[in-house]
């Protein structure tokens, strides 16, 4: 089976009267709101794919949220690369990278849009989703619908803390 590296986010906000918003994009060929994302391209990492995908589907410049991590060594010579919320295979029917049924290895990151004001028009639908409407919302995929949510309540625990 064919494996291909993409990468997702869920972008984060947070509304004037400081409640805690997630982007979904409208997926044309899957008629399903879901997170931006796609393939990691072979001059970049899946962090850089993360927010290349999400300024084109979005419009937005935003910012990554670091995962829980270990840290590096002091002295460790090498520079670090954001590393994944979470790294899931999916089933794949063909696309516009492969013509044949193959599998994504989805590399899940959080991002935070500190200005939510688009600086390039959107390649895609975005819609804005609290944890109430989430839950309510139709045509959500129900993958990032369960990823999204726990997200959210992540938050809301004070497990994840947000850049202000």
């Amino acid at each position: 089976m064919i494996k291909e590296a993409t990468a997702s986010a869920f972008v984060l906000r947070r509304t004037e009267r400081g409640e805690v918003e997630i982007a979904l994009v409208w997926h044309p060929r899957m008629e399903e709101w879901m997170a931006a994302g796609g393939h990691v391209e072979a001059e970049e990492h899946p962090a850089e794919a993360a927010l290349r995908e999400i300024r084109e589907e979005t419009g937005l410049v935003t910012q990554l949220i670091p995962a829980p991590a270990v840290a590096l060594p002091a002295g460790f010579p090498h520079t670090a690369v954001a590393a994944p919320w979470w790294i899931v295979e999916m089933n794949a029917g063909p696309d516009n990278h492969t013509a044949v049924p193959h599998v994504h290895v989805d590399n899940v990151f959080l991002a935070w849009a500190a200005d939510s004001t688009p600086v390039q028009e959107a390649d895609h639908r975005v819609r804005w989703f609290t944890r109430s409407r989430l839950g309510e919302a139709d045509a959500v995929a129900e993958d990032s619908r369960l990823q999204a949510k726990e997200v959210l309540e992540l938050i809301a625990s004070g497990h994840v803390v947000l850049p202000q």
